[in-house]
């Protein structure tokens, strides 16, 4: 009896030991869950990848949109600096449009008032009661006057609207203009001038100036816009003739 229970031992244990010699020769391993790892890791890796891409898709038309927007800013700032200077340059235009049209109108005024005052007879009448020491005493008594081209007084004068003002004093209408002055009264030799003659310079009918002579080879008359109204040697500035009218 005790012999087949140690063989059934024997025989068991020689079993256990089969079976572990097997195991032993089969060792196990955990390689099932491997192939979806490695297959995760790819998919995430591709995701990476594709997201990299797109981001640096996105920098790159961000960045162009960035350069694209700078260069129409650039273009807008000079554009809108183009579009001052023209109309800067249009305002001086017109400007300068609106100063010689008051120019011109101020010159076309002053060019009527002289025909109107110059469609008066050229003929001098003779004063019922002249005197030559009125017309030399209203004339100095303008001394120191404003020349301004084409006033009359009382201030200002130019040449013949103060030769014509000086006579008017005693009843002689003389014309509005130098040359028209020229040709009023008696003609007299330069040698020959007296006291209340009047001188011109010019030919005789297209005189281009005026004055009285007033003795001691001196005349008087309303010079220009730095001089005014003065006195003024013959000698300096000779006359090209003379007429007498009282």
């Amino acid at each position: 009896m005790r012999a087949g229970v140690a063989g059934g031992i024997i025989s068991t244990v020689a079993v256990a030991g089969a079976s572990a010699s097997a195991y032993a020769a089969e060792p196990v391993t955990q390689t099932l869950e491997l192939p979806t790892l490695t297959a995760d890791l790819a998919a995430q890796v591709e995701q990476s990848a594709a997201a990299t891409q797109l981001a640096a898709a996105n920098y790159e038309l961000q960045a162009e949109r960035d350069a694209a927007a700078a260069e129409a800013a650039q273009e807008a700032k000079k554009d809108l600096a183009e579009a001052k200077q023209k109309a800067e340059a249009k305002k001086k235009a017109e400007e300068a449009r609106r100063a010689a049209a008051e120019e011109a109108a101020s010159r076309a005024a002053e060019r009527t008032t002289l025909s109107a005052d110059t469609s008066t007879s050229t003929s001098v009448s003779a004063p019922a009661s002249g005197s030559v020491a009125t017309v030399v005493s209203f004339l100095q008594s303008q001394l120191g006057d404003a020349y301004v081209m084409g006033a009359s007084g009382p201030d200002a004068w130019d040449c013949s609207s103060l030769v014509q003002a000086a006579f008017k004093q005693v009843g002689v209408d003389l014309p509005r203009v130098s040359q028209d002055q020229s040709m009023a009264g008696t003609d007299v030799p330069l040698s020959d001038v007296q006291v209340g003659d009047i001188l011109y310079w010019g030919g005789k009918g297209s005189a281009y100036h005026v004055g009285v002579y007033v003795g001691n080879g001196q005349y008087l008359d309303a010079a220009n816009p730095s001089k005014g109204v003065v006195v003024q040697d013959l000698s300096g500035y000779p006359a090209s003739g003379a007429v007498r009218v009282l």
